[in-house]
């Protein structure tokens, strides 16, 4: 298992991202910090010079394992799931516009609240027929590219649409694709399931990629979760992909980032 962290290519309202700001200097953070990738939470693709981002990262040894899409919903307010159809094309329109990237990065793009939340006067059987359809499109787009989907279950209080793994494995097989897989994350779990072990357990046969916070959402280390289980469950399971840090830059980004790597590598090179 590789770790990478997340890091925004512009400025952002969510606060779960440890870094944003200079994008070069952050990725030679990254990369001095012993990290062996950078998770990128792009808002949109038409807003970043791929070409120099991609030199970037590669300039520091660095790979790209994920790419991040939630910043449409949070800045755009874009949703697969909006009552308007207008803006459930554009969403769908954003969500394919990762897909140049992500194949030439080997990346998985992320589905978190890009998929939204139902609306007043909305079921949340018309959220999901609608958030299915959009992924139908997008994950046959995407399959032809040899990109994979990886679907974040989020905790209740983020949203209505698939919050726990049982309910994103219902969803998985709802769409019969090979592409669409899981994020599991571990701030969310910790809310959400009634224990981490067997959540990944469960999942093994679907989980594309991991995202390490700790119960407060800070820093692995920093709260009361037990990374050297969920390493040891990971390995057990067969997981072979990567762990990458989601949290909040507390007590400050820099120090959050040296000291999550310095946890897990504790952890992962016992």
């Amino acid at each position: 298992m590789k770790l990478s962290l997340v890091l925004s290519t512009h400025p952002a309202q969510f606060e779960a991202v440890a870094l944003k700001g200079d994008f070069d200097a952050n990725v030679g953070k990254i990369a001095r910090w012993g990290y062996d990738g950078v998770e990128l939470a792009i808002r949109d693709p038409a807003l970043i010079d791929a070409e120099q981002l991609v030199q970037s990262v590669e300039a520091q040894g660095l790979e790209v394992p994920a790419i991040g899409t939630g910043q449409a919903w949070g800045e755009d307010h874009l949703s697969l799931t909006s009552p308007d159809a207008e803006v459930r094309a554009a969403a769908i329109a954003r969500l394919r516009s990762h897909i140049p990237l992500a194949a030439r990065l080997d990346a998985v793009i992320i589905i978190g609240l890009l998929r939204g939340i139902t609306p007043a006067g909305q079921t949340t059987t018309r959220s999901m027929d609608y958030f299915a359809d959009a992924m139908q499109v997008c994950g046959e787009a995407a399959a032809s590219e040899g990109v994979r989907f990886a679907i974040e279950p989020l905790n209740r209080y983020e949203t209505d649409l698939i919050r726990s793994a049982e309910e994103g494995m219902a969803f998985l097989e709802r769409l019969g694709l090979d592409n669409v897989g899981l994020l599991l994350d571990t701030f969310h779990m910790n809310i959400e399931e009634p224990s981490l072990t067997a959540c990944f357990q469960a999942c093994a046969a679907r989980t594309f990629h991991v995202h390490l916070a700790d119960s407060n959402r800070w820093y692995p280390g920093a709260g009361h979760l037990d990374f050297g289980e969920v390493v040891a469950t990971l390995r057990e399971c067969g997981y072979a992909g990567w762990l990458s840090g989601e949290f909040m830059p507390l007590p400050d980004a820099d120090t959050a980032g040296r000291r999550a790597i310095a946890h897990m590598h504790s952890i992962l090179r016992a």
